[in-house]
Order: C-alpha cells, then structure tokens, then sequence
C-alpha cells in the first residue's frame, strides 16, 4: 500500500478511504474465502462431479500441486518448542511462530490460506504430527467430491423460471460509455518505469525504422548513418 501510495495517491485515497481495505483485500476480508472463485456452468459442474470422484491424492489438485512445493521449502529450517502446542520455526526469508492447535502462524499465511505454510510444516514434522491433519477441510478430497456429489440439473426454459417480482420490476441500466477520441486507437502500450524498450534498426538510405540500407527499396538517398537507433515514443 505504500507503493500504491507514493506512485497513485488518489488510488490509494480511493482505495482506502472510499471502498475499504475488506473490499480487494483478502487479508481484511471478514469472511473466509479460500482462494476459490467459479463462475463454471452446470456442464462443467457435472464434469468437475466425476473428476473430484477420481481423485487419489488427499487434496484437490490445485491444493496438492500448492502444498508439495513446501515440503522442499521446510527442510533445514530450526525449530525450537516453546509450549506443547507453539514452535518457533527460524531459517529463510522470515521466521515464524506455529500454533499447531489452533492452526495459525505470525506470517499469517496458515492464517488465511487455511493451508500449512513451511513453518507450519516444519514444526508438524518436529511434533511428529500429520501436516495434512492441519490442513482445512474444505481442500480435502472428500469436501471436494461431497461438493459435486449430487448431479446437478439444467435450469430449464426460461419461461418455466419463478422470479420475483423485486428483479422483475428492476431497472438496470447500461453502464456509461465515454466518447472515443478521434483518429486511430493507439494499439501499443506506454513502456512502464525501468522497462527495457527493443530498438529497431534504421536504414542508412531512407531514413525510414523497420529495415537495413541493403534491404531498402526506396529511390532516395540520405546523408545519414545506418548506425541503429531508438524509435521515439
């Protein structure tokens, strides 16, 4: 936020001020959210139904292909145990205080992701204790195919569809539609802040950006070299 703050002030006036941080903030949102948003229909609900029934693993796919990378990420950290359910995990980036009881770590990635971090995984394996006991519910296989264990029915015509009358009777109108500026719309981006521009060579006959001087097809001649050049922006 202070990056947002120091480049976009209003931005971030905007965002924290007028919409609040529990609005794009996982971290401040009240509610848990795990990570997981679908806007599939019922086909692929129905799809997702028999693959969540295939699974071997004891996460869904996307969780288990998460949490492996960890493992590796957790070895050779020190972990020292304050109390019977609190280690204090130190080495890498960021030490970490796991509380293997009530499932939480200082880093607040256990926290929120409701998946062990690589300190809660290092004081799992120090207590001698599953990592996957630790892990959410919600990302076990059996959560995953109970969620699609039903088969899931088309809506059907939608004339057969009981609405309220509150969304019937619901004005929407179109969303505001700013005047295009006139000539051709620029199709290349502005470079950001320390990007590296690509340079194109400049004929040494023309003068035009795009080709060499051996490769030019045009009948007049110019002074200048054919040393290359950056293309002004």
């Amino acid at each position: 936020m202070t990056e947002i703050s120091h480049r976009y002030p209003r931005v971030a006036e905007y965002l924290e001020n007028e919409v609040g941080f529990e609005k794009w903030s996982r971290c401040h949102y009240p509610g848990l959210r795990y990570n997981i948003t679908t806007t599939n229909m019922v086909e692929s609900l129905n799809s997702i139904r028999i693959v969540a029934m295939a699974i071997t693993a004891p996460l869904t796919p996307s969780r288990e292909s998460e949490f492996r990378p960890r493992f590796a990420q957790s070895n050779g950290r020190h972990t020292l145990q304050l109390n019977p359910v609190t280690y204090h995990v130190k080495g890498g980036e960021l030490e970490g205080v796991v509380d293997i009881f009530n499932k939480t770590c200082t880093c607040k990635e256990f926290d929120i992701d409701k998946l062990p971090c690589v300190h809660a995984i290092a004081a799992a394996h120090h207590a001698q204790v599953s990592v996957y006991s630790l892990v959410s519910p919600y990302y076990t296989k059996e959560y995953y195919a109970l969620a699609y264990g039903e088969t899931i029915y088309p809506v059907g015509s939608q004339s057969q569809w009981d609405v309220p009358n509150e969304v019937t009777t619901r004005v929407v109108l179109p969303r505001e539609v700013k005047e295009r500026n006139r000539g051709r719309p620029k199709t290349s981006r502005f470079p950001s802040v320390g990007e590296f521009r690509k340079r194109k060579n400049r004929c040494g006959k023309c003068g035009a950006y795009g080709h060499y001087k051996k490769k030019c097809n045009s009948q007049t001649g110019s002074t200048e070299g054919n040393q290359p050049t950056d293309v002004p922006v």
